[in-house]
């Protein structure tokens, strides 16, 4: 059975990114349903996986990870608004059989992420 994790590295300080939401969201053409709001853990992980068994299902997701408030915690020094705020990371899930990892590394003004495992 798949499932679907994360987890947040911040580049910039080289941790784990602690205490990061992420909003869960399906994609249903134009229509965007809020499935749950996790926290990240100190290992900048979550503790259980965001999305697993009948949850966890061919289509399109977005995950929305709110770096803003992560970076204000920080005492980061950033003029506002942000540069990054909330970012949205929207992927396709086509066989929801297999494990997707889809991390964010986050700096204050730049943001990767891939296919994990």
């Amino acid at each position: 059975m798949g499932y679907l994790t994360t987890h947040v590295l911040d580049t910039a300080l080289g941790c784990p990114g602690q205490g990061i939401a992420i909003d869960i969201l399906r994609l249903n053409g134009s229509e965007r349903q809020h499935l749950h709001t996790v926290i990240t853990n100190q290992d900048g992980r979550c503790d259980t996986p965001l999305l697993e068994g009948d949850a966890f299902t061919p289509g399109e997701y977005e995950l929305c990870f709110h770096a803003g408030d992560y970076l204000r915690a920080k005492n980061v020094d950033a003029a506002e608004p942000r540069f990054l705020d909330v970012i949205p990371i929207r992927f396709g899930v086509a066989d929801a059989e297999q494990h997707y990892h889809v991390p964010l590394l986050l700096s204050p003004y730049g943001y990767s992420t891939y296919r994990g495992s």
